[in-house]
Formats: C-alpha cells, structure tokens, sequence
C-alpha cells in the first residue's frame, strides 16, 4: 500500500478517497478491525474468537436460532452460551492459524465482500512479535488468498500516523499486550520499545480467579465472556488502593443480595 505516513493525510480528509483495492486488516488479540485504504474508521470491528457447538441441557432454549459448525466474530459472542469458544490470537501473536485463517476468510468473504486475489493488504502486529509468525502470515496471505501485495507495520506506528504526527511516544494497551513505542521523524527507536505480555484479557482472568475464591462456578468457556463484561461495566482504576481495599473488605450488601 504504500508509505504508512500517507495514513496521516487520509485520517484528517473530510472526505477521504476510498481504494478497494488496498485492504487494511488490524488482528488484535481482543477484536478484528477491518477496512479499505483511504477510509477514516475501520469498516468492520469484531471479536477475535471463534466458536463451535456444545451439546447442553439448555440448547432447546435457543429456539428457531441455527447453530453452524463454526461460528466466527460477533456471531460467535452473540450465541457463546451454546458454543465453546476460542481465541486464535494471545498476547498479540497467533497461536492457532486454522482458526485464524477462519477469521480472515470472515474478513474478505462475508465483512468486506471481496475476492482477495490480486489486492493489496495491511496488516497490523504488535512490536517484537516473532519473525515466524511474521513469515507465516506472509505465506499463508500469498499461498492461500494470492494477493498481490502484503505489508505488515506495527500498530503503535500506525497510530501515530492516524494522528497527523511522526514524532511520538506511544502507549498502547490492548487485550492481549501493552507495549511503549518511542517514534522519531518516521522511525522507531528499537532499543527504547518496550513489550508488556499483561493486558485486558489479563485483568479478566484475574477476576475469574476472584470471583472462582469466592465461590462462583465457571464451566465453560462462554462465563469469560460474562466476566469480561462485568469488567468493562464496573472495574475502575482505584485513585487510592488503600481507600478502596478498606471500603471492600467493609462492604457485605453485594455479596449478601
């Protein structure tokens, strides 16, 4: 697609010049973000997660809702009490790629609508992801979809750009990994980046553990999903730890309804 720093021209346009033929894919740990060059916003956002039936009790109370054999996105949270549900992605790299190949045949086929041959794509990764995964995306983005032309940029400069700057310190904190990127004049400082496998997904497991010392049960894969939620609705970062542990420890009125 080009130099990234064009991002920055395209971002601030009013009305931008949309180009089909330049695809933008940002695999995140948490969500897919998915798009056509030139656009402002991404075109398409979903969870990263794929999800297959399970045979339970409670299936009849699904009604007249077809259950496929895979189920990919917001499909698959939509109807995660009756699938088990995985994450193809962890800590920004991909560890299961028949799953991820799922999401992007999602991704070209059914969000974007394009046959992927020939085009061009952007895709996205973490800082100091393994030079592996890199090559395997490549391959599989070449062999199985024939594009024309792939680029891989690391999403803390992506940012920057999006921004209209090329200067910066960026600090980002996904689902899956939290990483500082130091930027000048269009360049990273590699010895100045640093990469944190501690991020959202982190925080949600923690309070599964919490709540599994309380007592709660946690069966199947869809109650993460559950947590995660009870998260984005009620967690806050305490101003001060030792005023909030004491309201904590004095509180009984949530436990006891």
């Amino acid at each position: 697609p080009g130099d990234p720093s064009g991002m920055a021209a395209a971002a601030a346009s009013a009305d931008p010049v949309v180009d089909t033929d330049v695809l933008v894919c940002d695999n995140g740990t948490g969500f897919v973000k998915a798009g056509f060059g030139g656009e402002n916003f991404p075109r398409h956002v979903f969870p990263s997660m794929i999800g297959r039936p399970v045979l339970r009790a409670e299936e009849d109370l699904l009604g007249d809702v077809e259950l496929k054999d895979v189920m990919v996105g917001q499909e698959a949270a939509d109807m995660r009490r009756a699938l088990e549900i995985t994450y193809p992605v962890e800590n920004g790299i991909i560890t299961n790629w028949d799953d991820m190949e799922l999401i992007w045949d999602h991704v070209f086929h059914d969000r974007l609508g394009v046959d992927p041959a020939g085009k061009k794509l952007m895709l996205t990764e973490a800082p100091m992801n393994p030079e592996r995964n890199r090559k395997r995306m490549v391959t599989t983005m070449f062999e199985k979809y024939e594009l024309g032309a792939v680029q891989i940029w690391w999403q803390a400069l992506l940012t920057l750009y999006g921004q209209g700057m090329d200067t910066g310190v960026v600090v980002d904190s996904g689902d899956g990994v939290s990483h500082v990127v130091a930027v000048y004049d269009n360049m990273v400082i590699p010895h100045l980046t640093r990469r944190l496998n501690v991020a959202g997904r982190h925080i949600t497991r923690y309070f599964t553990k919490l709540l599994l010392l309380r007592g709660y049960s946690f069966n199947r894969s869809a109650d993460f999903q559950t947590v995660q939620e009870i998260k984005e609705k009620l967690a806050f970062v305490a101003r001060n730890p030792d005023v909030e542990r004491r309201l904590a420890a004095e509180t009984t009125g949530l436990m006891e309804n």
